[in-house]
């Protein structure tokens, strides 16, 4: 007796009704169902991600953005087919969702407008590709790659590895630079004075081959030399090469820097130290004039 009891009080607590949803009750029962459904999608979502993700990386002539993009849809459309699921188990229509969409869309009208801008943009980046995982990015002045894409934010790893979350509205809405997008080269500026004593074609000859003699200079665009301005105590000079990666242009600008002082050092060019003129004959005068 006291086991079909037990049994008894079980079953109907698990039909207790706990409310009513469009007229279709909801009992304990069908909440466990669809808690259940819920988190076996949720999981089963992640493990196709991971799954995509893994047969798209053995594909090289796939960009990495592309992979993550793809891999992630996978991961939404599964989790949207599992909702629908779970709520048609549930015992809820279709048309007891849109209701339930309808007083959730009176809750995103006074208090969700930014969840929903950032939900919305995390869309438009998915499709879209203004930026993508593993691109360098500049974001309120912030430099970084572009380490994960979510539906709501965006992690950007800063070069002094910080990591920082920033909502998707502010990629669509606001300017970001996007150093990668579709093309890694960068054109890097080296800039460097020399004194008016030199011979410009030495000087010219030395740029040339400090650009030449760098194995990650790229030769294709070219490089180029320009005297951009005549300074108070020196030529103005700037080198402008290509690089192949924007990452590496920190550190191939300190390269062709260093490179750039020994070569000036070999062949007798000088950078001048700044120069200021400073005129007392007016006031060496006027002391005269008053003795």
């Amino acid at each position: 007796m006291e086991w079909k009891e037990i049994i008894d009080f079980l079953d109907r607590l698990i039909h207790v009704k706990l409310f009513t949803l469009q007229d279709t009750p909801v009992t304990v029962l069908s909440m466990v169902v669809f808690v259940v459904l819920i988190t076996a999608t949720i999981y089963l979502s992640r493990l196709v991600k991971k799954g995509i993700y893994r047969l798209l990386r053995s594909k090289t002539e796939i960009d990495e953005g592309l992979k993550f993009t793809l891999s992630r849809v996978s991961q939404y459309v599964i989790v949207l087919i599992g909702v629908l699921i779970s709520f048609q188990v549930l015992g809820i229509n279709l048309t007891s969702l849109a209701f339930l969409f309808g007083l959730l869309s009176v809750g995103i009208g006074f208090g969700l407008q930014n969840i929903t801008a950032n939900f919305i943009s995390g869309l438009i980046i998915m499709f879209e590709r203004p930026i993508s995982v593993g691109d360098r990015v500049e974001v309120s002045g912030k430099e970084g790659d572009v380490i994960e894409i979510n539906i709501r934010s965006t992690k950007i790893q800063t070069l002094d590895n910080i990591s920082i979350v920033v909502p998707n509205s502010q990629f669509v809405e606001n300017d970001v630079i996007n150093f990668s997008h579709g093309d890694p080269s960068f054109r890097l500026e080296v800039s460097v004075g020399v004194s008016y004593s030199s011979d410009l074609d030495t000087v010219l000859k030395a740029l040339n081959e400090v650009a030449e003699e760098h194995p990650r200079v790229m030769r294709k665009p070219a490089h180029a030399v320009h005297l951009v301005n005549f300074g108070d105590s020196a030529w103005d000079m700037k080198l402008f090469v290509w690089v192949p990666d924007v990452r590496e242009r920190y550190k191939m600008r300190n390269e062709l820097n260093q490179a750039i002082v020994r070569k000036f050092e070999k062949l007798g060019i000088e950078i001048p130290f700044p120069q200021r003129d400073l005129h007392i004959r007016s006031g060496l005068e006027r002391q005269e004039g008053a003795g």
